[in-house]
């Protein structure tokens, strides 16, 4: 996840700072903690839901940025990130 998130900032030259919220997959809360960590993200740029439902697999980055939204964490306009891996990858470029 590291690795894709920084080559996502890089395209879009962007830096992790310029980040209001990263979203990443939510297999466990080490993980999630790392990449923010290795990523230079201030803890409150982690979105973390998987204390609630657990590792819902592919469906973990939707389910967290639907409640990222409702709960008002973030607002139209603010640059988000969403990190995923693990079978079934999907991914975009700009």
């Amino acid at each position: 996840m590291q690795t894709a998130a920084e080559e996502a900032l890089r395209r879009c030259e962007l830096n992790i700072s310029q980040i209001k919220l990263i979203i990443p997959h939510q297999a466990n809360r080490r993980i999630i903690d790392a990449v923010g960590e290795r990523l230079g993200a201030k803890p409150e740029q982690l979105f973390v839901n998987v204390h609630k439902f657990g590792n819902t697999s592919a469906a973990s980055v939707g389910i967290a940025l639907d409640e990222a939204v409702s709960t008002g964490c973030v607002q139209r306009g603010d640059l988000i990130l969403l990190v995923v891996f693990g079978a079934g990858l999907t991914w975009a470029q700009r």
